[in-house]
């Protein structure tokens, strides 16, 4: 049988589970709840292991970015970025069935069993300029801006494809979310520019 205080334990869990669609054991802990109480809660269908140390209401409708969220939430140094970044932004056609991260130097590699991980090394300015932040099921994502990523599609073109980097920066520019002066500015950054110029003169003639 279960005491008082392990249903009273329940009810604060369910409680913090419906402000945060995500929950971790950090939660529990900061409002000085016991852990032990998640693995209970999924034993009994309360609630759902949706990704290790993350847990969720069962059957609760969560974003499509919710991948976004769970590594954002085991990686905080991370920024979302290139193919996942521009999925964010509605650029392009690509679907990532990974989730593609930017990382400092001689930070590990995150290894996650779910969602899976492409990491990609920067530093300077690249890792910490143009970061915008979404709000993906409660969690505070951080994730590269549009101009920001079109750059980074040039830079990273052997990892993903010169093909992707151009469609990128066409339909981008199309949906009016890229100004030149900011794709400048990054692709100085990037160190792109000169890779860059005659593609960024293209869409404006």
């Amino acid at each position: 049988m279960k005491s008082h205080s392990d249903s009273t334990h329940e009810q604060a869990v369910l409680a913090l589970a419906k402000r945060h669609p995500l929950l971790r054991a950090r939660d529990l802990a900061a409002q000085a709840l016991p852990t032990v109480v998640l693995s209970r809660m999924v034993a009994a269908g309360k609630l759902e292991r949706v990704a290790r140390g993350v847990y969720s209401l069962p059957g609760r409708r969560l974003s499509e970015h919710r991948s976004l969220a769970e590594v954002a939430l085991r990686v905080p140094r991370g920024v979302v970025c290139l193919l996942s970044a521009l999925r964010v932004h509605g650029i392009g056609t690509q679907a990532p069935f990974e989730v593609w991260l930017a990382i400092p130097h001689r930070t590990p590699v995150p290894r996650l069993d779910q969602p899976a991980v492409h990491a990609v090394r920067m530093s300077g300015p690249a890792l910490s300029e143009g970061i915008e932040r979404i709000r993906v099921d409660g969690v505070d994502v951080p994730v590269f801006d549009a101009a920001k990523t079109v750059a980074d599609c040039f830079k990273y073109r052997n990892k993903i494809g010169l093909d992707v980097a151009l469609e990128a920066l066409r339909d981008g520019w199309m949906q009016r979310k890229l100004t030149m002066d900011s794709l400048w500015r990054y692709a100085t950054i990037d160190r792109v520019a000169n890779v860059m110029r005659p593609y960024l003169e293209s869409v404006t003639t």
